[in-house]
């Protein structure tokens, strides 16, 4: 199949057209989300939230990010205790659940009773179940079920996102 210039032309503007209209459908997806957002009862500014946490626990509290797996002093954490919000205190997770899932990242079959909030995440193409703190809403990592017994749950958590008190 031989391409004329106009092919180009009409994709190119197509292009446009979309890169044009981006900022529009961002902002009215915003707004959308910031509407249907669930609000939690510790609340801090962006300034106080920057402020208060490394710049990796904002970034995976505040801003969904992801830590490099096996990064985390938590992964390797065997002691009895419990794992709670690095950015609220919250309690989220007794050691007696957590488990060696193999992936780099604290894991657990069962959180705390009301420690954790579940939202439908759908970046990066896929459909998964992300995991907030129920307190501050900060983000802590994903749920999956194909974790053991007797939830067959896996709560798979962002290491920096907690910090762990060991028990007296």
């Amino acid at each position: 199949m031989r391409l004329k210039r106009r092919h180009f032309l009409g994709a190119g503007g197509a292009v446009a057209a979309a890169a044009g209209l981006a900022p529009l459908l961002g902002a009215n997806r915003a707004r959308a989300a910031q509407a249907q957002a669930p609000t939690y009862p510790y609340t801090l500014t962006d300034a106080e939230w920057r402020a208060k946490l490394t710049a990796a626990q904002y970034d995976v509290l505040r801003r969904e990010g992801t830590e490099r797996p096996y990064t985390s002093p938590l992964n390797d954490e065997h002691r009895a205790g419990t794992f709670a919000c690095a950015g609220c205190a919250q309690k989220l997770f007794s050691s007696a659940t957590k488990f060696d899932s193999g992936t780099g990242w604290p894991s657990f079959w069962q959180p705390l009773e009301h420690a954790v909030a579940t939202l439908e995440d759908r970046s990066f193409g896929m459909i998964r179940t992300a995991v907030n703190c129920g307190n501050c809403g900060g983000h802590l990592g994903h749920v999956f079920d194909d974790g053991p017994r007797p939830t067959g749950l896996r709560y798979c958590m962002n290491g920096v996102a907690m910090r762990f008190t060991p028990q007296a």
